[in-house]
């Protein structure tokens, strides 16, 4: 009765279930990793949002690279904003997702060295794409600034190209030992997102904060794979069952012609 399950139909049949079947559990186990990853970035840019702001020579200096539980901390510096040598940054996108530039706004710190100091967004509307905007002013005088602080951006983490013979005073991305050969300071690593004090009149445009990845949808998807590779053997058990009862209601007309016969 079984023996249909070594024709060719029945041989693809199974073969494919059975690909599919580590398939699919090594698709759930991949979208677990992701959900992880994900929920450990989620509590990591809580934590360091909830955090205290410390002074930013606690965790920056000179050549120091941002590490991943000091990103998104909250730090605050003393100094002068230096707009002589402010730059903007090419290709950054506001809330709306419209294109235009974020300001990039060295800040000399009184305990010396420069913090570069990311003030926000602002359209990219000049009269050409090479001429430099119209910035904002930032607040003159010694002040205290407080901001989240970031890595250095590069090409492999960003997937934005440093292009080179660019306009004068535009960059490509916000990289602090690239800032300290132009400006020829000693300028700390990473940068710092602008949080306080708030711009007037709203321009720059605010940097967002970080929002949470929705790991809860990775978590789903691997359910959904398991679930998926569970029911594949539940599928071909069925077919198989509907495939005797197929076969065994068409021999019952096939038996009861051939009693007379017999007789």
């Amino acid at each position: 009765m079984h023996r249909f399950l070594l024709s060719r139909q029945w041989v693809i049949i199974t073969l494919v279930g059975l690909l599919l079947i580590p398939t699919m559990i090594w698709l759930g186990t991949w979208q677990m990793d992701r959900h992880d990853e994900r929920a450990a970035r989620n509590q990591l840019v809580a934590d360091a949002l909830a955090a205290d702001p410390v002074p930013v020579e606690r965790l920056a200096s000179p050549g120091h690279a941002v590490t991943r539980a000091e990103r998104y901390r909250t730090v605050t510096a003393e100094g002068r904003f230096d707009t002589d040598d402010e730059v903007v940054v090419r290709r950054r996108t506001n809330a709306d997702d419209e294109v235009g530039f974020h300001v990039l706004t060295p800040f000399v710190l009184d305990s010396g060295g420069v913090l570069l100091v990311n003030r926000g967004w602002i359209p990219a509307d000049g009269p050409s794409q090479t001429a430099f905007p119209e910035v904002p002013a930032p607040p003159r005088g010694e002040i205290t600034i407080r901001g989240r602080l970031m890595p250095d951006e590069t090409t492999e983490a960003s997937g934005i190209k440093d292009l080179e013979g660019l306009p004068d005073r535009q960059i490509m991305l916000i990289n602090s030992e690239q800032e300290a050969e132009r400006l020829g300071a000693r300028v700390l690593g990473g940068y710092v997102a602008l949080t306080a004090p708030e711009p007037k009149d709203g321009t720059p445009q605010a940097l967002g904060n970080p929002g949470n990845e929705n790991a809860a949808l990775n978590y789903a998807y691997a359910i959904q794979w398991w679930l998926f590779a569970a029911a594949v053997p539940v599928g071909w058990v069925v077919l198989v069952r509907r495939e005797v009862r197929e076969r065994t209601a068409a021999r019952k007309p096939e038996a009861e012609e051939a009693e007379p016969a017999a007789v």
